[in-house]
């Protein structure tokens, strides 16, 4: 409640209590000093008695009370009224102090000057913590940037190294993918058994068989099945590769000419021994049986030269088989021959004249030794037929495979099969 409030209250109360002390008093008495000699007893009897004929009788019916809307706006009215009046005085104030140019401004340009400087140096803290700030958020700012760039540099440093290992894994791994591709490769060319071939394989077998009404049992076919592969096994064996060989010289083959051998002269002279027709007695290495001991060849003097055989007797060549000696077992394999041909023609059996006609001379076929392969390798005649009969084979070589001084030939087999019958040659 506020003050004007207050005050209204207080003066309702004292003229109710002057005007019962009034009436109190009788009819003709004085103003002055008679009426000062009223008694405190008597003042408060005329007191009381006023408040009872003030109070409302219980009986009796009861005033109207004043709506509560009406007092809420009364209060708020007055309340907004000393609001105005205490802004007035702040505006009067302020105004006095700053815009009054007479008068007692003493005071107030002291308290104006404290202002000024509070202002100020306030104004410089917050420009030193402002700045103090700036200094520190810098700080913090570089110590960021540094664990950034620590973090960073780790971080890098860790995709570097893993790239690494990922390089290394994925070269191990194209490797292995290149021998899987090759195992594949070799898987795919190698003669497996088709199902034809087993239709055969089985219907020959039944007519091995005595009993063919009899069921076939797995045993049976398993032990037919070794039978043939050992019977394999000793054809291979019998020269490693399961090819006759015409040229073999205890079969009836021989060397009839050669280019000039290496470290020896014609005449026998050097320790090499030399037939009438200029061939040597150790020629006959290039046709004979070996057990791949380095050095049991016939070495041939240069990079280049030629070896004449006669075969045992006229055949359909089918084949020429070159060999040299092991890798596992070389000293030194420069000395292989490697850009070869092989010519064939039909000399006759009672001509013993070494030299033939070039024109009855046909190719057989040209190849490239290869160190990497197999020791014995064999290549196919291009053309083969009845036509291609031949009796004596002649291999030129033009080159080998580092060698300056000499070229050995280990073993040279020619295949082939003989035919229903010999044509007559002309005399």
């Amino acid at each position: 409640m506020s003050g004007s409030t207050v005050s209204i209250t207080a003066n309702q109360i004292s003229t109710s209590r002057r005007r019962a002390v009034e009436r109190t008093l009788p009819a003709g008495a004085p103003d002055n000093e008679d009426a000062a000699k009223i008694t405190a007893a008597d003042t408060a009897a005329a007191i009381l008695k006023d408040a009872r004929k003030t109070q409302p009788r219980k009986s009796g019916p009861t005033r109207k009370a004043k709506p509560r809307w009406l007092t809420v706006i009364s209060i708020l009215s007055k309340n907004l009224a000393f609001l105005v009046v205490l802004l007035g005085f702040v505006q009067m104030f302020r105004w006095v102090v700053f815009n009054s140019g007479h008068g007692d401004t003493e005071g107030f340009s002291v308290i104006s000057g404290d202002l000024e400087g509070k202002v100020a140096e306030m104004e410089k803290f917050v420009k030193t913590t402002t700045k103090a700030m700036q200094v520190q958020l810098n700080a913090v700012d570089r110590k960021v940037d540094d664990e950034i760039s620590s973090v960073r540099k780790e971080f890098d440093e860790k995709i570097e190294q893993k790239g690494d290992e990922f390089d290394l894994k994925f070269k191990a791994l194209d490797v292995r993918s290149d021998a899987f591709e090759k195992f594949i490769d070799g898987f795919r060319k190698k003669s497996l058994l088709s199902k034809e071939d087993f239709d055969e394989f089985f219907e020959e077998f039944k007519k091995s068989r005595k009993n063919s009404g009899v069921e076939v049992s797995l045993d049976e076919i398993r032990d037919y099945a070794r039978d043939i592969v050992e019977k394999e096994i000793e054809r291979h064996a019998a020269d490693g590769l399961g090819m006759v060989d015409y040229a073999l010289t205890s079969g009836g083959g021989k060397v009839v000419k050669h280019s000039e051998p290496f470290g020896a002269a014609k005449g026998g002279s050097g320790g090499w021994l030399f037939n009438r027709n200029g061939v040597s007695a150790e020629a006959v290495k290039m046709i004979s049986p070996s057990f791949g001991e380095p050095g049991h060849c016939f070495p041939l003097k240069g990079g280049s030269g030629f070896v004449e055989i006669k075969l045992r007797t006229a055949i359909i060549p089918e084949a020429v088989t070159l060999e040299h000696v092991a890798k596992s077992v070389a000293y030194d394999r420069s000395s292989a021959p490697k850009q070869c041909r092989v010519s064939g023609w039909l000399r006759g059996q009672e001509t013993t004249d070494v030299e033939f006609d070039t024109n009855k001379m046909f190719l057989l076929t040209e190849f490239i030794y290869d160190l990497e392969k197999s020791s014995a390798q064999t290549f196919k005649v291009v053309k083969s037929g009845a036509s291609n009969l031949v009796d004596t084979i002649r291999l030129d070589f033009t080159s080998n495979h580092g060698s300056a001084s000499h070229t050995c030939i280990y073993r040279l087999r020619v295949h082939g099969h003989e035919p229903s019958f010999v044509p007559m040659l002309e005399r």
